[in-house]
């Protein structure tokens, strides 16, 4: 008993009870007397006994461990959402393992691998930019996985899908746009692999059709999801296409970077162009003007996000299909 770590064994001795009998106490199972119970987690207690993580494990076949990868921790809107989930594991006794992608497809299959080897329970994929060819394998090996931004031609056991809509929020910002006049309707959307630039460039064509405009290829540009990437996508675009009344934005990082391009080409905001950006982080409200922008509320995302996860890997019901609704906050920018 002299030892640094107390053991289960070291609790079983003091008791009087065997390592079983323990094991049921510790782990809240039936089969023993509720007396029994409270006594030896009061002994347990008294010496200071830690579960062994390992141990319990091998027991439950659960390691309280979770994967949480996301391509841009940088990005408010996916620091929020870690936010969110991560409150919900620890209220909820599990550790959380987040990594960053970068955008970068060898890193995230890299980080799945390592999810993998670490046994965890299960994983919460945002925004992957995996196909979905590349993407099935790991679904099958994971225990439970809640996918955020992605969906799957057809539903499969312990996987739930959670989707903003990012299509009839973009056609929302094609309607505001038109209702006050603008004729000339940029979109610059996100990475070509990303699922979420897919679905914005769905919601900009259907918004032009139902309004009777015109879609043009010339006035769509993919970026990089940051500021830099929509300043320099919005620059050349108002280079080419210097007639430009309106621009929508894949989030609201590349419409600051939008903001910015105006500024340094001399365009007034919203007079000239107006801008529309996305997902309404904390700065949205900060910059000058404020971002008019499609608010969706990134911390109850992650904690849907990680409910459902919390569900599949208790084995408890849980929708297979969960989508979000953004709305349109108007401030200064549109």
């Amino acid at each position: 008993m002299n030892r640094n770590r107390i053991t289960i064994a070291d609790v079983a001795a003091a008791a009087g009870v065997s390592l079983m009998t323990v094991s049921r106490a510790m782990n809240d199972r039936e089969g023993i007397h509720p007396e029994t119970r409270e006594r030896i987690l009061k002994i347990a207690e008294k010496l200071g006994y830690h579960p062994s993580q390992i141990a319990r494990g091998l027991v439950t076949h659960q390691t309280a461990t979770l994967g949480l990868v996301m391509p841009d921790v940088a990005n408010p809107f996916f620091a929020q959402i870690a936010r969110g989930a991560e409150e919900i594991a620890s209220q909820n006794g599990y550790n959380l393992f987040l990594i960053n992608t970068a955008e970068d497809l060898d890193r995230e299959k890299k980080a799945l691998n390592s999810l993998l080897e670490k046994e965890i329970d299960g994983a919460v994929l945002c925004s992957s930019r995996l196909s979905q060819t590349e993407m099935l394998p790991y679904l099958e090996a994971l225990p439970a996985t809640v996918l955020v931004n992605r969906t799957l031609d057809e539903p499969r056991p312990r996987v739930v899908t959670l989707n903003v809509n990012d299509c009839q929020g973009t056609q929302q910002a094609v309607d505001y746009l038109i209702a006050q006049g603008r004729q000339h309707i940029a979109l610059i959307t996100g990475p070509e692999n990303s699922i979420s630039s897919q679905r914005r460039l769905n919601g900009y064509l259907r918004g032009l059709h139902a309004q009777r405009l015109p879609a043009r290829e010339e006035l769509v540009l993919h970026c990089f999801p940051t500021t830099s990437g929509g300043e320099a996508a919005a620059l050349y675009l108002f280079e080419q296409q210097p007639e430009i009344d309106g621009v929508i934005a894949f989030n609201d990082l590349v419409a600051v970077g939008v903001l910015r391009a105006c500024l340094q080409t001399q365009r007034s905001i919203p007079a000239q162009v107006a801008v529309i950006g996305a997902d309404d982080i904390p700065l949205a409200g900060l910059t000058n003007p404020s971002l008019t922008t499609l608010h969706v509320d990134q911390t109850a995302l992650g904690e849907q996000a990680m409910t459902a996860l919390l569900h599949l890997v208790c084995g408890e019901e849980t929708p297979k299909r969960i989508v979000v609704e953004p709305k349109l906050v108007q401030r200064q920018s549109a």
